[in-house]
């Protein structure tokens, strides 16, 4: 086993190696810019080496200085987290030529699954279902028109070098397809340094499901159930939960058969993620493997009971899998907090965090690096904690997800709490019926000022100004006031409403609360009857 590990990230994805690492006996050196000196992942390992400003160019994704802190330290292994050099078989191969084990798999592995049409043509191959679509790159409009006629519309352009949603573009008709190829383009090259796009049939009401996998030096290869993480906004994931509610048993059995094949095709060592888009009639094509950690490999270790991190490790120092497939347990529910401002097009929101409350009790998990007086650097991704609730049943899980959101407290940047509020009380998420374009169809600007937002932090003679519409059926408004953590308040008054007690079916009334007094809490109750 190793001695001293250093992680190569930054953030919950560090605090999360550390912990881990604690528990196996195993040393650890957290590597940090000077924007992320107040860290937590700084304060809890053994060892913390500075190595550079903000800038990721200069901090976290500049190898020389990654391994000159690997050699001050005497590190023998380095964990990359995920994003930044997770995927970088140019820094494995570093790693390797320095004698220190690049945790994760090896270098020709991340290169065969890295690039879009090599990872397609060796699943072909081994027989996993992928999307129709070109063999190879595009080389020009003209015959990109030509290849999208005899696919058929609507097609999607994607980056072979892609991730997360960039390069890539859905084309509707014709006469939309050369502005959306040079968009693509563009794009794949400023991200990328590589603008090689590829095409293939656009599959309308998709699901995205993945399938977690993990192999050994062995030639062993299992498979950990799946996650659905088809609730997201331009590509990128926003909830992600275990089982799937679109699952059956055939379609579990079919897409663990797949992954594996996927694993034992480029002989896989390490963790990683197979992920697949499934359609509506329940046929699922491969799209991608994640040959790293996810952000959401804790929904699979909730549903399970398992270390991922710890696994990976122990993959990385040599020893075997068991082999054994795992299916789901539980129901678990995780929503990515991100210091973002949910009604202003996602904006990002760093800054100093004034008071930070986590959610607390059975079944529910807080992933985060932050904390009250914190400040949120604006240089890298705006997720500041993860929030994964764990319950016997889908419905449990969403109850106690709804209960953790109202706990969560961050105040002095906006965060996407609300947004999330609002998405475990929609009808259609609670009954499972949602694809990867369900936002599409939300207008969150319509309700930043709603009255059905809860916990907005409000100060003496402010107001909220709002809507609250009935829908087919009548409905009620009933407002309360509750206490900030820390603060005491007794009795507090109720406030006045000027809205109508009772709302006929289909109407629409503005209201008007007024704060009595500050450190209150408002929360407003929307009751259909």
């Amino acid at each position: 086993m190793f001695k001293k590990i250093l992680i190569a990230n930054r953030g919950e994805i560090a605090l999360r190696v550390i912990r881990t690492c604690k528990e196996m006996g195993v040393k650890t050196v957290a590597i940090y810019s000077t924007a992320d000196r107040d860290s937590l992942h700084v304060r809890f390992a053994d060892e913390a080496v500075c190595i550079g400003p903000p800038s990721s160019a200069e901090s976290y994704l500049n190898v020389p200085r990654i391994m000159a802190a690997v050699e001050i330290t005497n590190a023998d292994a380095i964990h990359p987290g995920y994003g930044f050099l997770s995927e970088n078989a140019a820094f494995a191969e570093v790693c390797k030529q320095y004698g220190v084990k690049f945790i994760g798999p090896t270098p020709d592995q991340i290169r065969a699954m890295g690039d879009k049409i090599t990872a397609k043509d060796t699943m072909l191959k081994a027989g996993v279902p992928c999307v129709p679509g070109t063999p190879g790159l595009l080389t020009d409009v003209k015959s990109g028109l030509k290849t999208a006629a005899e696919i058929g519309y609507p097609i999607i352009l994607k980056a072979t070098a892609g991730g997360g949603g960039k390069g890539m573009r859905i084309v509707w008709k014709p006469e939309d397809f050369e502005d959306q190829w040079d968009t693509a383009r563009r794009e794949a090259k400023a991200s990328f340094t590589n603008d090689g796009i590829y095409m293939e049939k656009y599959i309308e009401e998709p699901r995205h499901i993945e399938i977690q996998v993990a192999g050994d030096q062995f030639g062993k290869a299992c498979h950990l159930s799946e996650r659905d993480c088809s609730i997201q906004r331009r590509h990128q994931k926003l909830v992600e939960e275990s089982p799937s509610p679109f699952m059956t048993p055939e379609l579990r059995e079919k897409m663990g058969e797949a992954a594996i094949k996927a694993c034992e095709a480029i002989n896989y060592e390490g963790v990683g993620t197979i992920e697949f888009l499934v359609d509506k009639y329940r046929n699922f094509y491969f799209m991608e493997m994640n040959t790293r950690i996810q952000v959401e490999h804790t929904v699979t270790e909730e549903v399970i009971d398992f270390d991922l991190i710890k696994e990976q490790i122990k993959i990385a120092a040599g020893l075997p899998i068991s082999g054994k497939n795992y299916f789901p347990e539980m129901h678990a529910i995780e929503c990515r907090i991100n210091a973002e401002d949910p009604f202003n097009d996602f904006r990002p929101s760093p800054g100093k965090i004034t008071s930070f409350h986590s959610s607390k009790g059975h079944g529910v998990r807080v992933d985060t690096h932050v904390y009250s007086g914190y400040t949120i650097p604006p240089y890298y991704d705006s997720m500041i904690a993860k929030i994964i609730c764990r319950a016997r049943t889908r419905d449990e899980a969403i109850k106690k997800m709804e209960r953790a959101l109202d706990e969560f407290v961050v105040e002095g940047v906006k965060t996407t709490v609300p947004f999330h509020q609002r998405l475990m009380r929609n009808k259609d998420f609670q009954e499972g019926n949602f694809t990867t374009n369900f936002l599409n169809t939300w207008d969150l600007r319509a309700w930043s000022c709603s009255p059905e937002r809860c916990s907005r932090v409000l100060t003496p003679r402010n107001s909220v100004p709002g809507y609250i519409s009935a829908g087919a059926r009548s409905s009620r408004i009933s407002c309360a006031f509750a206490p900030l953590f820390h603060q005491s308040t007794t009795n507090p008054p109720h406030p006045p409403i000027t809205s109508p007690p009772c709302l006929p079916a289909g109407r629409q009334s503005p209201i008007h609360v007024k704060v009595p007094h500050p450190g209150l809490n408002l929360h407003l109750h929307h009751d259909a009857h």
